[in-house]
């Protein structure tokens, strides 16, 4: 199980859509395998606008891992111990709602990555790796690797900084939160808007060559 891969994280590498089921009200973990059976590539375990404590998803992110599907938990904010303690319980990234400057981000994945490449404290053993014990040094490097990390832009300054934000080590993903962000224009559920548009956001991944 060490060898276990985040395949939402390797579908987006690979230039593939990553295709998620989101979880807001469902407490039970046979959710899991429901969504793998369907095809899907990952689980969006919503902890901002869903009643999902951590105990919860928790028990649905190891059952996520137990059938190879990834779980990818939103968490409430910037507190780094929403995220540190969703990755310690099993989540193989984290959705950070309300990212608006690059120095949020940079808080972000200095909390979530481990030394050298951030500063987040490790347990002794890891579900993502089945609990195998192993030596700290391989363990931080091979969770690092699968760990999924997806800031949202959901305020016309975040879309105005997307090129800075991207451009945070250790971000692997901006994610355009279209209902906050034409809320934040005045046009609020206006999808088809010309205000709403996701290029300088998708340029600046690209030109970062992010996920």
């Amino acid at each position: 199980m060490s060898d276990l891969i985040n395949s939402a994280k390797q579908r987006l590498a690979a230039n593939q859509p990553a295709i998620g089921f989101n979880i807001r009200q469902s407490r039970t973990v046979d959710v899991a395998q429901i969504a793998k059976t369907c095809g899907f590539d990952w689980l969006f375990i919503d902890m901002e606008h869903g009643a999902l404590d951590l105990e919860t998803a928790a028990q649905i992110s190891l059952a996520a891992l137990a059938v190879g599907i990834a779980p990818i938990v939103r968490v409430p904010g910037f507190e780094h111990h929403h995220a540190t303690r969703a990755l310690d319980a099993g989540a193989l990234g984290i959705v950070v709602p309300h990212v608006d400057t690059a120095d949020q981000a940079r808080r972000i994945a200095d909390q979530c990555r481990f030394p050298p490449n951030g500063h987040r404290s490790i347990v002794g053993s890891l579900p993502q790796l089945a609990f195998e014990s192993m030596p700290l040094t391989q363990a931080m490097a091979k969770v690092d690797a699968m760990t999924l990390l997806v800031v949202m832009l959901e305020t016309e300054q975040a879309i105005a900084n997307a090129d800075s934000i991207a451009a945070v080590e250790g971000i692997d993903v901006l994610l355009i939160g279209s209902n906050d962000l034409t809320a934040d224009m005045g046009i609020p559920g206006q999808y088809a808007h010309a205000k709403l548009d996701g290029q300088k956001a998708w340029q600046a991944c690209r030109a970062r060559r992010h996920l």
